[in-house]
C-alpha cells in the first residue's frame, strides 16, 4: 500500500483535477511565485492526455492559461512594454519605445500570432472552458505581461520547438534521412545550452519567448510546438512521446506610478514569475516495447534521465532526514539541471502520477508509486514574499475615476455644473480689485484731461501693486518661518522616529538572534529525535528478531518434548514387551529344565529297575537271557509305556502357526535329503537358496534348514524359525524365535525287556520286537527349542532377543 495526498479515480473530471492540483500553482504565479507541475508514469498511462486534454474537455494546460488571462485580462500592458533580455530578466520600456518596437515587428516578414478572431478548429474545443476561473488575490495597481516558450529534452539535448529555422539559399538543409531537404521538409532545430542567472535560476538562452494576450494565442503557440515534438509508434503506445516537453509560462508584473498612469521604470520593482508544465516521457522496458535502433537509444536516454531524477530526490531526502550534505547530482541530466532551483526551494512543485490499471504494467506501476511516495517526504524551503513598493494602493481606480470625472466636466464646459454658477478663480479676483482704467482715446491734441486721469489711475495701480508686493513679501517671510518651524518639528520627529526605529531594530536583532538560537536548538533536538527514532527502530528490530528466535526455540522445545514423550512411550512399550517376552522365555526354560530333569530321573529310574531286575532274576533264566542277547537286535516300533509307579512325562505338543502366514523357506544348496518320517511341510512358502530383500519383503516369517553331524556321527536337521519386520531405513530384519530339531539314531546300545518276566516265555523266534527296546532309544525324543535356549545343539545360530 502507498499513501498520497490525493487519489483520483478513473472517472475524475478534468476540472476537479485542475482545482486540486493546478489552481494553487496559478494563484502563486499571479502572486509572484514560481511553480512546477509535471506528470510521471509508465508509457501509455495517460500523461499527455492529463496535460493537454481532449476536444470538449481541456486538460491542465489550457485551463491554466484560461485562468491566467481571466484574472489579468483588463490589467494587461500593451505589447512590448515588457521586454525580456538574454539574462533571464525583464525590462520596462516607455510608451514611445514600445510603439516603435511594435512598428518594427509589424514591418518584419515573421508570421504574426493570430488573434481571437482566427482560432484553429483543431484545438478550438480544448480551450473553450465553460466555467471561468479567476484568482482571488490580484493587485490591480500592477500591469501584467505574459510570455510563453516551449522546449523539449530529446536524448539529453534541449531543443526549441518554437524556433523558426532561417532559410539559407547557400547551405542545403538536411533532413532525418541524411539527404538534402526540399522545400517544405522539416529542418530540426539546433540544440540549446543551459545557463544560470544572477539569482541562481537555470534558463535556456536564445529560446523563443512569445508575448501573448489571450488564451487562444497562447494555446496556438503551444499547438504549433506540439506538432514538432518527437513521437513514435511502439508496441505499447501508438503515439509514444520520445522526449520530455516543457511549456514555460512567464508572468511579468510592474506597479504603476503614484498617478496611476504609467508603469514604473525601476527594475527592482519588476517581478518575473514562471510556471513550468512538464510532460515527462514514460518509462518503458525494451523487452516489452521490442524497440530497436533509434527507438532503443531513445528509451535508454528516457530511462536514464528518469533514474537521475529519482536519484536527486533520494539524495535530497537523505540530506533532509540524516542531516548530511551530500552533493545532489543535478548535472547528470538536463532535466534535473533545468529544474535545480525548484528542488532548492525556489517554488512549489506538484507531481501527478498516472497509473495504467493493466495487469502487464503492474510491476512498473509499483516502482512508479514507490518513487512518488518517497518524493512526498522531501521538504524544501520556500522563498520570502516580495517587498512592498510603498505606493498608495488603489491608484488605478482613483485615476480612472478622476479621468471619468474630468471628461464629464469637459463635455459640460460652458454651463453651470450641477445648476450653480462657477466660482471665480483667485487670479480673476485679483485683477477685479484693480481700479478701472479710464478711456485712453485722444480726440484732440489739446486734450489735457485724458492723460492726467490715465496717469492718476496708473499711479493708484502702482501703489496697490507695491502694497500687494509688500504683503506678499510678508506672507512669504511668514510662510518661510512656518516652513522652518515645520522643518524643525519634522527633524525632531524624524530623530525621535529614528531612535525608536533603532530601538526596534535592536529588539528585532535580539529576537532574530533568539530565533536563530531556537532554530539551532530545534535542529539539534530534531537530530537527537531522529537518532532516538533510529535507535528505537534498531531495538524494535532486535526485539522482533529475539521474539522470533524465542518462538522458534519454544517450538523446537515443544517438538523435542513431544518426541521425548513419544520415545518414552515407545521405550515403555518395548520394556513391557521385552519383560513379557522374557517372562515367557523364563517360564519356557523352567518348563524345559523340568522336563529335562524329569527325563533324566525317568532314565535313572528305568536303569535302576533294570538293574534290580537283573539282580533279582533267577539263575535258571540267565542262560536263556544270554541266548536272547546273542540274537540280532531289532528296534522296536515304539517304546513301551513308562511304568505306572513313575510319573508320566507329558510331551509338549505345539500347534503350528504357519496357517495364514507366508514363509521364506531357506534351504542351502548343500542340503541332504533324509529318510525320516517327520518332514516339514509349509504350504504357503517361498523356497530360496539364499535370502534376498525381495523375498523377505513379500513374507512375514523365516525358516532356515540346517544340517550337521551329531556326536554319534548321525545327521541331525535343525529348523531355525524367525520373524521378519521392517526397519527404519526401509530394509528388512529377521529375529530368530525358536529351533526345532529332527534326529535319527541307530539302536546299537544294550537292549533289555522293560516289562516284568513272563513265566512262560515265547520261543525266541516268536518274541515280538515291541517287547524289547534300548534305554537310549526309549529316552531319545524331539525337544522344542526357543530363542536364547542353551539346552540343545544349534544354540550358536540364535540371536539374542531385542
Amino acid at each position: 500500500q502507498y499513501s498520497f495526498k490525493e487519489v483520483f479515480g478513473t472517472l475524475v473530471a478534468q476540472k476537479e483535477l485542475f482545482d486540486v492540483v493546478a489552481k494553487p500553482l496559478v494563484e502563486d504565479l499571479i502572486r509572484g511565485k514560481n511553480g512546477l507541475l509535471f506528470t510521471y508514469g509508465v508509457t501509455g498511462s495517460g500523461k499527455t492526455h492529463t496535460m493537454t486534454g481532449s476536444p470538449g474537455d481541456g486538460g491542465l494546460l489550457p485551463r491554466c492559461l484560461a485562468m491566467i488571462f481571466n484574472s489579468i485580462g483588463p490589467f494587461q500592458a500593451k505589447r512590448f512594454v515588457f521586454k525580456l533580455d538574454d539574462r533571464n530578466g525583464v525590462e520596462v520600456q516607455s510608451e514611445v519605445d514600445a510603439l516603435l518596437e511594435r512598428q518594427r515587428r509589424e514591418a518584419l516578414p515573421v508570421p504574426k500570432t493570430p488573434g481571437k478572431r482566427h482560432v484553429d478548429p483543431e484545438f478550438a474545443d480544448m480551450i473553450r472552458v465553460q466555467d471561468e476561473c479567476r484568482a482571488e488575490e490580484l493587485d490591480e495597481d500592477n500591469v501584467y505581461g505574459v510570455f510563453v516558450s516551449y522546449i523539449e529534452i530529446y536524448n539529453n539535448y534541449i531543443y526549441d520547438l518554437l524556433e523558426e529555422a532561417p532559410l539559407d539559399p547557400i547551405k542545403p538543409k538536411w533532413n532525418n534521412c541524411s539527404t538534402p531537404g526540399r522545400n517544405g521538409d522539416f529542418v530540426p532545430p539546433q540544440s540549446k545550452i543551459l545557463r544560470e542567472d544572477q539569482n541562481h535560476n537555470m534558463y535556456v538562452p536564445g529560446c523563443t519567448e512569445v508575448e501573448v494576450k489571450s488564451t487562444e494565442e497562447a494555446f496556438e503557440v503551444f499547438w504549433r510546438g506540439q506538432k514538432r515534438r518527437r513521437i513514435a509508434h511502439t508496441q505499447l503506445n501508438r503515439e509514444s512521446s520520445r522526449s520530455h516537453s516543457v511549456f514555460i509560462v512567464k508572468l511579468a508584473q510592474a506597479p504603476l506610478d503614484a498617478d496611476g498612469d504609467n508603469v514604473l521604470q525601476e527594475k527592482e520593482q519588476i517581478i518575473l514569475s514562471q510556471l513550468s508544465l512538464v510532460d515527462l516521457a514514460g518509462s518503458e522496458r525494451t523487452n516489452r516495447t521490442k524497440a530497436e535502433g533509434n527507438r532503443l537509444r531513445e528509451a535508454g536516454n528516457i530511462n536514464q534521465s528518469l533514474m537521475t531524477l529519482r536519484t536527486c530526490i533520494e539524495v535530497l531526502r537523505e540530506n533532509q532526514l540524516y542531516g548530511t550534505n551530500k552533493m545532489v547530482p543535478y548535472r547528470d541530466s538536463k532535466l534535473t539541471h533545468l529544474f535545480k532551483n525548484y528542488f532548492d526551494g525556489e517554488g512549489k512543485v506538484r507531481m501527478i502520477v498516472c497509473v495504467n490499471p493493466k495487469a502487464e504494467d503492474y510491476e512498473e506501476s509499483l516502482q512508479v508509486m514507490r518513487f512518488a511516495e518517497v518524493t512526498q517526504e522531501v521538504e524544501v524551503a520556500r522563498p520570502v514574499d516580495r517587498p512592498l513598493c510603498g505606493l498608495t494602493p488603489g491608484r488605478r481606480l482613483r485615476n480612472q475615476a478622476f479621468r471619468e470625472e474630468l471628461s464629464r466636466k469637459l463635455e459640460m464646459r460652458g454651463g453651470p455644473v450641477g445648476g450653480e454658477a462657477e466660482e471665480p478663480s483667485a487670479a480673476e479676483l485679483f485683477f477685479q480689485s484693480f481700479p478701472a482704467l479710464p478711456s485712453c482715446e485722444l480726440l484732440d491734441i489739446h486734450d489735457e484731461q485724458t492723460l492726467p486721469k490715465l496717469i492718476e489711475a496708473l499711479e493708484q495701480r502702482h501703489k496697490m501693486r507695491q502694497t500687494l508686493a509688500e504683503e506678499f513679501a510678508k506672507n512669504v517671510l511668514a510662510f518661510k518661518t512656518m516652513l522652518q518651524e515645520f522643518d524643525s518639528s519634522v527633524v525632531s520627529k524624524e530623530n525621535y522616529i529614528q531612535g525608536k526605529l533603532a530601538d526596534k531594530e535592536k529588539t528585532i536583532a535580539g529576537q532574530r538572534t533568539e530565533l536563530e538560537r531556537l532554530e539551532k536548538k530545534i535542529k539539534t533536538l530534531e537530530y537527537k529525535i531522529e537518532i532516538l527514532e533510529k535507535t528505537t527502530t534498531i531495538y524494535e528490530e532486535d526485539k522482533r528478531n529475539l521474539q522470533q528466535e524465542l518462538e522458534s526455540k519454544s517450538q523446537r522445545l515443544q517438538r523435542e518434548a513431544s518426541d521425548k514423550r513419544r520415545l518414552e512411550a515407545r521405550i515403555q512399550g518395548m520394556v513391557a514387551e521385552t519383560t513379557l517376552k522374557w517372562e515367557k522365555e523364563c517360564e519356557r526354560r523352567v518348563a524345559a529344565k523340568q522336563l529335562e530333569l524329569q527325563n533324566k530321573l525317568w532314565v535313572k529310574d528305568e536303569k535302576l529297575k533294570q538293574l534290580k531286575a537283573i539282580v533279582t532274576e533267577p539263575r535258571a533264566q540267565r542262560p536263556s537271557r544270554e541266548k536272547e542277547r546273542e540274537k540280532p537286535a531289532r528296534r522296536s516300533l515304539s517304546p513301551p509305556p513308562a511304568p505306572s509307579s513313575s510319573a508320566p512325562v507329558r510331551l509338549r505338543q505345539r500347534r503350528s502357526r504357519s496357517a495364514g502366514e507366508r514363509w521364506v523357506d531357506h534351504r542351502p544348496p548343500s542340503h541332504i535329503p533324509t529318510a525320516t518320517l517327520l518332514r516339514p511341510h509349509i504350504p504357503n512358502s517361498v523356497t530360496v537358496g539364499a535370502p534376498s530383500g525381495k523375498a523377505l519383503a513379500k513374507c512375514d516369517r523365516y525358516l532356515l534348514t540346517h544340517q550337521e553331524f551329531a556326536s554319534d556321527g548321525e545327521i541331525q536337521t535343525k529348523l531355525i524359525k524367525g520373524e521378519v519386520f521392517q526397519t527404519r531405513g526401509g530394509g528388512q530384519a529377521v529375529q530368530f524365535t525358536d529351533i526345532e530339531t529332527l534326529r535319527q539314531e541307530s539302536p546299537t546300545g544294550r537292549k533289555r525287556r522293560s516289562s516284568p518276566p513272563d513265566p512262560d516265555p515265547d520261543p525266541p523266534g516268536d518274541t515280538p520286537d515291541s517287547e524289547w527296546t534300548d534305554v537310549e532309544t526309549r529316552c531319545s525324543m524331539a525337544v522344542e527349542m526357543r530363542a536364547g535356549s542353551a539346552l540343545g545343539p544349534g544354540f550358536q545360530h540364535h540371536a539374542q532377543p531385542k
